[in-house]
């Protein structure tokens, strides 16, 4: 569908109206695209959960990507998630498959023993609790991860608001390798890239930042209607909207 022969109005009304619950991105099918890093994240989970014992995700969104990493989960398989919306589908999607999700309203404590896990994994964690990972670890045990790098949609951010010199600043991959070793773990791999962004039409960039709200925090079509009118014009102008994400693949092994 040519969504560039849309209204204004109808594709803002379509994006604010449509549900943002999970972490499936596919209502965004030939409306937005995102480079995928060269690692391939989902495949490396799944041959890390084949290989272990017990394993905990954390912040596992909808439960879409371990749903998809493998059929062959460990015989102790757990993962926490805070957003209500999220549990519910993340605990359709994965308890059939013997995952346990637990409802944690605040994920920077986790509500497990001490030791439980040889392998804890996360992709996209809002915040990452390195204390509490290294604690449920067991020793020798592995944190395996996809993290959101620094500056990481900031041409989306500074559209909305201005200038931000410090945008993600705290995740920037030597912060969080000193984060990890200041808790016992020691980072064993770490890639990082810088990704390409494409929204072809407003309607896209409504619904990213309604599901992504950390991008504009205090976003809503209402307070920004002027400037998403002018990034319409833009894109039927120019071509679609341009941005980055940065991502880095961290492994870090529990000394």
């Amino acid at each position: 569908m040519d969504h560039s022969a849309r209204t204004f109005d109808d594709l803002i009304a379509e994006a604010d109206a449509v549900s943002v619950d999970g972490w499936d991105f596919s209502w965004l099918d030939g409306r937005a695209t995102e480079e995928r890093p060269p690692w391939g994240y989902q495949r490396l989970l799944g041959e890390r959960l084949r290989g272990a014992r017990s394993a905990l995700d954390v912040q596992t969104g909808g439960g879409e990507v371990l749903a998809g990493a493998t059929d062959a989960y460990p015989a102790a398989m757990a993962a926490t998630e805070s957003w209500p919306p999220n549990q519910a589908k993340a605990t359709a999607l994965l308890h059939p498959r013997g995952v346990v999700v637990v409802a944690t309203p605040d994920e920077r404590t986790l509500p497990f023993a001490d030791g439980a896990f040889d392998l804890v994994t996360s992709r996209h964690p809002a915040t990452t609790p390195w204390g509490e990972i290294s604690r449920v670890l067991s020793p020798g045990g592995t944190y395996f991860a996809q993290h959101v790098g620094p500056a990481t949609s900031l041409e989306l951010t500074e559209y909305f608001l201005g200038p931000w010199p410090a945008s993600g600043a705290d995740r920037h991959p030597d912060v969080e390798t000193a984060e990890a070793r200041a808790v016992g773990l020691e980072v064993v791999d770490l890639r990082t890239a810088r990704l390409r962004m494409e929204f072809h039409d407003i309607g896209a960039v409504v619904y990213f930042l309604r599901k992504v709200f950390w991008t504009v925090p205090d976003f809503s079509t209402e307070k920004y209607l002027d400037r998403l009118r002018t990034m319409d014009a833009q894109i039927r102008r120019d071509g679609p909207f341009l941005a980055h994400s940065t991502r880095h693949l961290i492994e870090a092994r529990k000394v």
